[in-house]
């Protein structure tokens, strides 16, 4: 029996996906810079706010310093704005209820910005206790680095074979991969399951609820 089950953050637990259009999209407005759909963004994200940047702008010529700047500035308007549109997705709630009764720890694994991280899930889930919420932090790596997943794991105080990763993305299923957990794919997140096969996912789940079914397999 699954102990532990990690999550990420955007795309898995949040549909975040509209406010970081919308902050993103601000951002390049202010700087005369073209803009993008939501479902460009579903491919721009998960892999922290300066790739996000550089894949928005892509093309504009972006300077080490103009690029630093943008990223500010999509940090500053994607907290003002972290919660306009954002939704917990349908069954999350359930399933992490379902968890905490069954005494299953949690953690959060996200390349958002730590102070983003800490906000949201404040947010969104204030009467579920998580083990550890870690977010993009100065001088730690990103995933899919798997730093922060072994971090997690010896916060949590569990064999790696007791902890299941749930993400939606690439980076996700290749940050299990590397941390030696097992990978979920969630397919209702932004990414399709053929990206998600072929960076390591080991299982797929269609429902939220489904991953009760893989902690007591």
């Amino acid at each position: 029996m699954m102990k532990a089950v990690i999550f990420d953050l955007d795309g898995t637990l949040l549909d975040t996906i509209d406010d970081i259009a919308d902050s993103m999209n601000a951002v390049l407005a202010k700087h005369s810079l073209p803009q993008h759909s939501v479902e460009k963004y579903k491919l721009f994200v998960g892999d922290g706010a300066a790739l996000l940047v550089i894949r928005s702008a892509s093309g504009a010529g972006l300077t080490e310093h103009t690029l630093s700047q943008l990223v500010t500035e999509y940090k500053e308007e994607y907290l003002t704005r972290q919660a306009d549109k954002t939704m917990p997705y349908a069954g999350i709630p359930e399933l992490l209820s379902a968890l905490a009764e069954r005494d299953i720890k949690m953690a959060v694994l996200s390349n958002k910005s730590q102070a983003a991280t800490n906000e949201v899930m404040a947010h969104f889930f204030p009467n579920i206790h998580f083990s550890a919420l870690i977010g993009q932090r100065e001088g730690y790596p990103i995933k899919p680095d798997p730093t922060g997943a072994l971090e997690i794991l010896k916060m949590l105080g569990l064999p790696r074979e007791e902890v299941l990763y749930v993400g939606d993305t690439d980076t996700d299923m290749q940050t299990a991969v590397a941390a030696g957990i097992k990978a979920v794919g969630a397919l209702w997140g932004f990414r399709e399951k053929k990206e998600l096969a072929e960076n390591g996912a080991a299982v797929f789940t269609a429902q939220p609820l489904d991953i009760l079914e893989l902690i007591i397999e």
